[in-house]
């Protein structure tokens, strides 16, 4: 959603608009295509589990690297995806119910369970290198009070966390309970999102809608906060573009870019295919600081919207401020947080 720096000439101009229009509509076909190409591509699960890219903020990434490792049943990860679900790396914040800090401990669970993480003397729930091992910590603890209760420990800890250890216990797995099975499945959605991919990620079905869509909107002006209505003329900015191309093929995107980051697993530079979301920033370590974000539409390519005084077009993605890719999953996008706690 936030502006970015111009990128050079628009390339539909003149003879070239025929061109380019006709290599989008070759790249819509042929999506499915370089799909199923790379279908079945994936690595394994073993060893430990490696952070994606930016993914956790660079002030935490170390802390989430070495506590998300604490036990069998956490990894880095899963952990980053609970701190995000719970206050999106803001360490001051506090809920509705008095829960507190990064990783949204209530006083009477924080007394119970937090740590000094650091080992500076004290137990601080707003300080994150006390609440980051606290929330890897207690974790730890719900797994191992649940770690005879048939099926998958991660899950079952998981539901722990959300609806208590007993109840855990009492079902022999998780229980159903709506806003259990929910947290469980958004967490578990989530840690994709976190995780370095270990192998080849599964293609998008919805790549080819999404491109269709920016395709149409080519040559539109773009506007600041735009996201396509009638009274705004059907003009967008970056993440309005992305959301709206989506939208289209019946995925909700968060409506900024940094968020959108989040949305699904991250193919590297040399695994992008068509429909990938892209984004850009001016601190790669962060992805909370992506101002920018296109559609992938290949041959190193993407469609945006880039800046006030300009139209949505093709830009070329190869620039020093590239951070990374998305493959936006429908599990992924229903995962994201819709809102989190105000800050103190």
């Amino acid at each position: 959603m936030t502006v970015r720096k111009a990128r050079g000439a628009w390339l539909l101009g003149g003879g070239a608009i025929g061109v380019c229009l006709s290599f989008v509509a070759l790249l819509v076909v042929g999506t499915y295509s370089a799909a199923a190409g790379m279908l079945g591509g994936g690595g394994g699960k073993n060893g430990t589990v490696a952070l994606a890219k930016g993914a956790v903020p660079a002030a935490y990434q170390a802390l989430v690297q070495k506590w998300g490792n604490l036990c069998p049943a956490l990894n880095p990860a899963l952990l980053a995806a609970q701190l995000y679900q719970e206050s999106g790396w803001n360490p001051t914040i506090v809920s509705p119910a008095n829960a507190r800090g990064i990783a949204q401990f209530i006083p009477g669970t924080w007394a119970a369970h937090g740590i000094d993480g650091d080992g500076d003397g004290d137990r601080d729930v707003w300080d994150p290198k006390d609440a980051i091992p606290s929330a890897a910590s207690y974790d730890c603890e719900l797994a191992g009070y649940v770690k005879k209760v048939p099926g998958d420990n991660t899950n079952n800890m998981l539901a722990a966390y959300n609806a208590g250890a007993y109840r855990v216990i009492r079902s022999g797995g998780v229980p159903q309970i709506r806003e259990t099975q929910h947290y469980v499945k958004i967490i578990r959605s989530l840690e994709k999102s976190f995780a370095r991919p270990v192998g080849r990620v599964d293609p998008s079905r919805q790549a080819a809608g999404a491109i269709y869509y920016a395709q149409q909107k080519l040559g539109t002006p773009y506007l600041w906060g735009g996201t396509g209505t009638a009274a705004q003329g059907g003009r967008f900015d970056c993440s309005g573009l992305t959301q709206a191309a989506y939208q289209s093929v019946g995925i909700e995107l968060p409506r900024v870019a940094n968020d959108q980051y989040n949305a699904g697993p991250h193919p590297s530079r040399d695994e992008l295919l068509p429909g990938d979301l892209v984004f850009f920033s001016d601190d790669l370590t962060n992805s909370r600081a992506i101002r920018h974000v296109g559609i992938y539409v290949g041959g190193g390519y993407m469609i945006d919207a880039p800046r006030t005084g300009a139209v949505i077009r093709f830009d070329r993605i190869d620039t020093p401020d590239y951070f990374g890719a998305t493959r936006v999953t429908e599990d992924g996008a229903a995962a994201l947080p819709t809102h989190l706690p105000q800050q103190a």
